[in-house]
């Protein structure tokens, strides 16, 4: 190793970091809190009075969010049902285009959880074995593919499969209106087969480091991808750096940093812990690269969350943040909504377009659990009732 000449005297942001994810997760509870109370008085079917719907769940709703953007991009309507998540997924969507996958490792309460049962399993595992695990590469790399394989069969159900028509028939049937609500009943009555996955994830991020968000997040690999485009990278001047390796050390996604002139990595989640740990001055640092100017760290830490705050309130100023749909319907929906379902293999989502585009437009289908569905739902509740 060199002689450091120009010592690194930037403070750490690691604990900037650490306080936004806190408020975001603390914010994600509160929402939690507020939708239970929300499905409580809708049990009650107008006994007690309702609580508002806190739009901010929608965010737990990618793949809705994911085609309200197709619905968006290809008509430019904004779907009435989940508007809230179209403009998180938006504001998530930026945040990747600028700082990479910069939403992972500042706001999103997975990779917060995720993150803290990992450094938790390190501090256990170096106890025992001095030396932190970490998979070869003929392991890695395939569980690696696992969440590519999974964003590639949405991305072709959703813009190869579907047309704008049976993407409008989705976000209009009544499991897409629910779909917050059935989210909502599988952890509330969660099955043991569920219970035992969720464990099961939870036990293997304890002895390797973001589990879920490594090999299995399908949400992440669409960031990871994006990233690619973002014009702001981190950086290594190879004349100062002292091949310390402490970079690399510090890296939560394996990124071999000191051997690399620029990090150009989809698992780079912009966490700027390699920054952090660079003992040389204006050595490792974020750079806009048709500048190459540096960026500091407090600036990147406020952008991330400028940006999603601006996108988001954009949605709220112009009246696209709460749904237009009212508690009575919600009430009826609820009626149903064992009987609601989705198409699940690519034949199941043919034959779905195909029913969407032969229908007439004034005809409404609604997914049954089978796959097949019942028309003029909406009808037929105002009969009962």
């Amino acid at each position: 190793m060199k002689k450091i000449e120009n010592r690194n005297t930037e403070k750490s942001i690691q604990n900037y970091r650490f306080y936004i994810q806190s408020v975001f997760a603390f914010l994600c509870i509160w929402i939690g809190v507020e939708f239970y109370q929300f499905v409580n008085s809708l049990q009650a079917g107008g006994a007690v009075t309702f609580n508002n719907r806190p739009p901010g769940v929608e965010g737990f709703l990618p793949i809705s969010s994911l085609m309200s953007f197709y619905l968006f991009l290809t008509t430019g309507e904004i779907h009435s049902a989940h508007p809230a998540g179209l403009f998180i997924f938006i504001a998530i969507i930026l945040m990747s285009l600028v700082f990479g996958k910069s939403f992972c490792s500042w706001l999103c309460p997975v990779g917060y959880i995720s993150e803290l049962i990992g450094e938790f399993g390190e501090k256990i595992i170096y106890k025992l074995f001095k030396r932190k695990i970490r998979l070869p590469k003929y392991i890695d790399y395939p569980l690696r593919s696992l969440k590519y394989l999974l964003l590639a069969f949405f991305v072709y159900a959703i813009f190869f499969l579907m047309t704008t028509i049976s993407i409008k028939a989705f976000l209009d049937s009544p499991y897409n209106l629910v779909a917050d609500i059935k989210m909502y009943y599988f952890f509330a009555e969660i099955s043991r087969f569920s219970l035992i996955v969720i464990g099961s994830l939870l036990l293997l991020s304890v002895f390797i480091k973001n589990f879920w968000c490594r090999f299995l997040c399908p949400y992440g690999a669409l960031l990871g991808l994006l990233s690619f485009l973002s014009l702001n990278k981190i950086k290594r001047n190879q004349v100062s750096c002292v091949d310390c390796g402490l970079c690399a050390k510090a890296c939560p996604s394996n990124i071999k940093v000191d051997k690399v002139n620029m990090v150009f990595s989809d698992e780079c989640t912009t966490c700027l812990s390699c920054v952090d740990a660079c003992p040389v001055a204006d050595t490792l640092d974020v750079r806009f690269l048709l500048t190459k100017k540096k960026i500091p760290k407090k600036n990147i830490a406020i952008a991330v969350v400028i940006i999603f705050m601006a996108v988001t309130g954009l949605g709220m100023l112009t009246g696209n943040w709460q749904n237009k749909i009212t508690s009575e319907e919600y009430v009826n929906h609820l009626k149903y909504m064992n009987s609601y379902g989705h198409p699940t293999g690519t034949e199941a989502v043919k034959k779905f377009n195909e029913d969407a585009t032969s229908n007439l437009p004034e005809k409404k289908n609604v997914i049954e659990s089978e796959g097949r569905y019942k028309q003029n739902l909406n009808s037929q509740i105002g009969k009962k009732n």
